[in-house]
């Protein structure tokens, strides 16, 4: 089996000799840019099994280019800045990356974050990659949502992950906790928050009252309903 290849996207030499050398011994395979054209050119040639981007980038917005790779190219995307500010996690959450890891970081750590990412990234799932329910149609191989009239809107491969727990567990409570272990996030207020942040955008493409959601139900203090009649081909 080949081993899971990791891109790292950081200006700083030593950071990305760092992250290389620790990811190598754990059993990765790497690459590793210090510009976002190189780094971008080159996923034209290879999908990688998670992305580790900075924010403070010299020749784009880290922000932006992480919301490129969730909805353009469905990548699994770890943000690793310096960043430290709350609303800098909360805003790379919303635009779609999958975790946040702050500077500096902990070798151990960021291990642990990529293969939580792996794992949840490859589920066992219902046979076939498109769903329906309530008038939609979800795509997993393209992250797209389409709806009855056949206009599509992409989704980011963070909220894929939580719409796929939703799919596979129709008219029954997830709660946080069971979310936690199949998302493999950090317990605690980050990662509740980036729930809430995916569940939000979720409900937003699914164009959702949020004052009455008629799709995704919360559960005050337990967790989420998927109401939806889901059907697959």
């Amino acid at each position: 089996m080949t081993a899971p290849l990791v891109t790292i996207l950081d200006d700083e030499a030593e950071i990305r000799s760092i992250l290389t050398e620790v990811l190598q011994e754990a059993g990765f395979r790497t690459q590793s840019f210090a510009r976002a054209r190189e780094f971008e050119a080159a996923l034209n040639h290879v999908t990688p099994d998670v992305c580790l981007v900075d924010l403070s980038l010299p020749d784009t917005d880290g922000l932006a280019l992480v919301h490129r790779l969730a909805l353009e190219r469905g990548a699994a995307v770890i943000i690793i800045s310096g960043r430290a500010q709350v609303q800098d996690r909360v805003t790379g959450l919303e635009l779609g990356a999958d975790d946040y890891i702050t500077k500096p970081f902990d070798p151990a750590e960021v291990i642990a974050r990529i293969r939580a990412r792996i794992r949840s990234g490859r589920p066992a799932l219902p046979a076939g990659n498109t769903a329906r329910f309530a008038g939609w149609t979800a795509h997993f191989d393209r992250y797209a949502l389409e709806d009855e009239a056949g206009r599509e809107t992409p989704f980011s491969h963070a909220e894929g992950e939580v719409l796929r727990i939703f799919r596979e567990s129709p008219k029954r409570l997830v709660s946080r906790a069971q979310m936690q272990e199949a998302l493999g996030g950090a317990a605690g207020e980050s990662f509740d928050r980036a729930m809430d942040v995916r569940i939000s955008r979720l409900r937003t493409k699914l164009r959702e009252d949020p004052k009455n959601p008629r799709l995704i139900k919360t559960i005050y203090g337990a967790g989420y309903i998927f109401l939806g009649d889901v059907s697959w081909s």
